[in-house]
């Protein structure tokens, strides 16, 4: 039976924390007796490797994402197992974040530890490798591919985010046995439905007129100013919801549009009821952060991606094009793209029901009740 649940994420934009805290609130949900702790890894462990190393993470991604997706796919055709950049890599990590960590999981005494981050994936798998930790390994992807830096022989669990990533995992030489297909685990609240009218008059939202939905992720990222100037401006018959996230400087220059605007602008920071505000969106047009497909498909919201950063986000968008969910989009045809969708309402009414059969509202339930069989059954 578990006691204890240790959930070690990276602040890297918000998708990696949010996915922890969609697990921290299902196992309250389901199991109030388990004690839950989520750690930001790096920031408890070592706040030099929060600097350096997630310093230069973000620096990369904002001052030049072709390196980074050029890394990205360096390490990614790489071999998982003993691929050496990745083992040195790690090595760095755990002798900088390693020791303080070693302590926390002694005194606290975890039954399991999840990683919704890779990098904690690694340190784990040194201290299971070494016998400092003997409870289960588990690593939730939060994303909609595999990458070499989630993978290691000492992982006892893998959840996945749809069954199309088994093959991916069976290609890395993951034992399928290990692999569980939950969904990315997203908040609870996602599993609500709604009556689509009824939550737009609600909030705020003409409930006859199409809502367009444009997020940034967490971060605000992209140019979501120009996109919302582009349709703003256009001839579409429409309203917009734009979510500016924890981008204050954002959110003030969105407001500042909004007046001159041909149609209503309704203007967010970082809310907490993303749910309700996808729930009563037709379409959304943003990045194609892991996190955000997937409560986008949990709730049957077409996605239009725009500038996904090449990496992970790259993986992400070719998925949910392929699946019929959502397209990519050329930043210079947007206006036509979203005219086009929403005078066929058939073809936008199709994204929707493939995004609804992808999603997984229950996700991060579903997870907390394997690794509870999981526990059980060992």
């Amino acid at each position: 039976m578990i006691k204890k649940i240790l959930i070690l994420s990276v602040t890297v934009g918000t998708g990696h924390m949010r996915a922890a805290e969609a697990l921290k609130k299902a196992t309250a949900c389901l199991y109030p007796e388990i004690e839950v702790v989520i750690l930001d890894t790096f920031r408890y462990a070592s706040p030099l490797v929060e600097k350096v190393v997630l310093g230069t993470y973000m620096e990369i991604l904002k001052m030049s994402p072709v390196v980074y997706g050029y890394l990205y796919r360096q390490a990614e055709r790489g071999r998982p197992l003993s691929g050496r950049g990745k083992l040195e890599f790690n090595r760095v990590l755990n002798m900088l974040a390693a020791p303080r960590l070693v302590k926390y999981i002694k005194d606290f005494v975890p039954d399991v530890i999840v990683c919704t981050h890779p990098f904690p994936v690694g340190i784990m798998s040194y201290m299971k490798k070494k016998g400092l930790f003997k409870g289960l390994v588990v690593a939730a992807v939060t994303d909609f591919t595999i990458h070499s830096f989630w993978v290691f022989p000492e992982v006892d669990l893998y959840l996945v985010g749809a069954e199309q990533l088994q093959q991916q995992c069976e290609a890395f030489g993951i034992d399928p046995g290990k692999v569980q297909v939950t969904g990315i685990p997203i908040d609870p609240a996602f599993s609500v439905r709604y009556d689509k009218k009824e939550l737009k008059d609600r909030i705020g939202l003409d409930p006859g007129l199409p809502a367009i939905l444009i997020m940034g992720g967490g971060l605000g990222m992209g140019n979501m100013e120009t996109v919302v100037k582009e349709l703003g401006e256009s001839s579409i018959k429409c309203q917009l919801v734009a979510v500016a996230g924890i981008n204050t400087s954002l959110k003030e220059k969105l407001l500042k549009i909004a007046p001159g605007l041909s149609c209503q602008l309704k203007v967010y920071g970082y809310v907490d009821n993303i749910h309700q505000l996808m729930a009563a969106a037709d379409m959304m047009v943003g990045k194609a952060g892991g996190l955000s497909c997937a409560e986008a498909m949990a709730v049957g919201l077409p996605v239009f991606i725009i500038d996904p950063l090449p990496g992970q986000e790259e993986r992400n968008s070719e998925f949910i094009a392929a699946m019929g969910a959502g397209v990519r989009v050329d930043g210079r045809g947007l206006t036509g793209q979203v005219k086009t969708y929403l005078a066929d309402t058939g073809r936008l009414e199709k994204m929707s029901r493939a995004a609804i059969a992808l999603g997984r509202p229950k996700a991060a339930c579903d997870a907390v009740n394997i690794m509870a069989s999981a526990m059980t059954g060992a």
